[in-house]
């Protein structure tokens, strides 16, 4: 069976960085953009790193330009935006694609692990919705991410027990961490 520590990834010097490392944790493995209407999501997810990282959770940070290109700089200028501006400490990875035919295998089994559900039905929900289809229809079936700052929630077993959109509300997420831990 798969699990998430099958996976190697690419650090931001381009060095592998097998999963098997973070065995035994709670994971909330993140796509991000630095340009995008979600990225304040770095604020709690910071504090939710700093709150729990004491008890077994980790944050995993891949930046990605597949949206609107809302990650255009070199892996370290991200990194050092991501810092300065959002204090952020946990792990960041090199940039990747999560959707077609280049997708990073890791998010590929993630989003068929826990496939797209649809966004929140409030007003941003509405409008993301909009512009991922638009965005979208470029990867067709391989479309496996809808948006910058999706987040799966991967419980100490390596099992992916949580999908959650950008449109969902931080708290949520916050909850479905504690109870993993």
């Amino acid at each position: 069976m798969t699990s998430v520590y099958d996976f190697t990834v690419k650090d931001r010097e381009g060095k592998d960085v097998s999963l098997e490392k973070y065995r035994g944790k709670v994971l909330l493995i993140v796509n991000t953009a630095t340009e995008c209407g979600f990225t304040p999501h770095y604020d709690p997810l910071e504090e939710m790193y700093k709150d729990f990282r004491d008890q077994g959770f980790e944050i995993l940070d891949f930046p990605c330009n597949q949206f609107a290109e809302q990650a255009p700089d070199t892996n370290e200028e991200i990194h050092t935006f991501c810092t300065l501006k959002f204090g952020t400490e946990f792990p960041q990875f090199g940039k990747i694609d999560v959707n077609g035919d280049q997708a990073d295998p890791l998010f590929v089994y993630l989003a068929k692990e826990k496939p797209f559900e649809g966004f929140d039905k409030g007003l941003k929900g509405m409008a993301l919705q909009k512009f991922a289809k638009k965005n979208n229809k470029v990867f067709g079936d391989k479309a496996y991410i809808q948006w910058n700052f999706t987040k799966f929630l991967v419980d100490r077993k390596g099992e992916v027990i949580g999908r959650f959109e950008p449109t969902h509300s931080m708290e949520e997420v916050r909850k479905a961490v504690e109870a993993a831990l």
